[in-house]
């Protein structure tokens, strides 16, 4: 083999790179020491850009297509070799490929609450997640601002630095939005395209473009959720007097059909008595007139009348529930006087103990407690 084959195999002339990683970002072509021929072939696929570095300095950008390195396709490269004078030597250049496709599924998040001023709750602490895409749109730019001489650089080294950016703008815009935090999920749109905004020219200065940004989730501390939803269960329920009387309704219309059916039952017994008595009357010898009178019909017990409670106020606390009778041995403590404020089941609001005729009794039978000694 001549010495010209031997220098044709050192030098490479087919420049390329297939990317199955899926997360990598930029790869370096690597040389191994060889240097790369004058009129090599450098093909760059959809998705990529290659970077030529020459003696540390970004010399030129390709997009996609099959290149031959030749002067008429490489100005700065071929100022820098001074092939313009007609030198035609290899030359040793880092070649870098840089994935320009979109990078999906990135996440976002905040550590900390975001404390933000509610029209309705006051301060609230908030936190938020979502997703993300991006994409280089300067190869030259990224490379040098993030890359520099990293031979495989991937999206995880460069993500968190993106998530501290959105975090930081998306609590400024939460911050300040002044949107009550029920209305939040109706907005998540309009603030994604806001963070968005606010992220470009920060996110531009990496030679990276957002071209997707979403708000998956705004959400309130487990605690406040929890008061949050007994908020809403009181307002399904609405007003609380009608909902204990449709309730104490409800408890008084089973115990009636229960004490029906028990009335029934106690009638049907009876009839057969009485039809049992008549039987053996009609048996017995002797006029009509002679024979006894029935025996007179018990009626059947009276279903047990449910006692009216009542609470009263005392210290600024409710206590109770107390029957009558309970009420009237306080009036005699004088625990209990005509001023205590007392409510029961359809007592529209507090009231005072004298205003009430079921309680106002109480006070014209059992005397006032003596005055204190002087």
């Amino acid at each position: 083999m001549g010495i010209l084959d031997f220098l044709t195999g050192e030098f490479i002339d087919v420049i390329h790179w297939t990317d199955d990683t899926r997360d990598t970002m930029v790869w370096r072509f690597e040389r191994e020491g060889h240097a790369i021929k004058y009129g090599a072939k450098l093909t760059v696929r959809e998705g990529q850009a290659a970077v030529f570095v020459h003696e540390g300095q970004i010399a030129d950008v390709f997009g996609p297509g099959l290149y031959m390195l030749e002067t008429n396709n490489m100005p700065v490269l071929t100022t820098l070799q001074h092939w313009d004078h007609g030198f035609r030597s290899p030359f040793k250049s880092e070649v870098y490929f840089v994935n320009t496709t979109r990078f999906n599924d990135l996440k976002w998040g905040t550590r900390n609450p975001i404390i933000a001023r509610d029209p309705e709750f006051g301060p609230v602490r908030l936190r938020a997640y979502g997703t993300y895409s991006m994409r280089v749109s300067e190869p030259a730019r990224f490379l040098a601002e993030i890359v520099g001489t990293d031979g495989e650089f991937t999206a995880d080294e460069i993500s968190f630095q993106i998530r501290n950016v959105i975090v930081q703008e998306f609590s400024r815009m939460i911050a300040g939005s002044g949107i009550p935090v029920l209305d939040m999920a109706a907005n998540t749109a309009d603030l994604g395209r806001l963070v968005t905004k606010a992220i470009t020219q920060t996110i531009a200065n990496y030679g990276l473009s957002i071209p997707e940004f979403y708000i998956e989730n705004i959400s309130l501390p487990a605690e406040v959720e929890a008061a949050l939803d007994k908020r809403t269960s009181m307002g399904i329920v609405g007003d609380l007097t009608r909902y204990a009387q449709f309730n104490a309704a409800e408890a008084l219309g089973a115990g009636g059909a229960a004490g029906s059916a028990m009335g029934a039952a106690v009638g049907a017994g009876i009839g057969m008595g009485m039809g049992a008595g008549f039987g053996q009357q009609m048996a017995q010898p002797g006029p009509w007139g002679a024979a006894p009178a029935p025996a007179a019909v018990t009626p059947p017990p009276l279903p047990p009348v449910a006692e009216k409670v009542w609470h009263i106020a005392q210290g600024g606390q409710a206590q109770g529930p107390y029957g009558r009778g309970h009420l009237g041995r306080m009036v005699a403590e004088g625990a209990f006087t005509r001023e205590t404020l007392v409510w029961t089941p359809g007592l529209d609001g507090w009231k005072p103990a004298d205003e009430v005729a079921e309680l106002a009794q109480l006070f014209t039978i059992a005397p006032p407690p003596p005055p204190a000694a002087g």
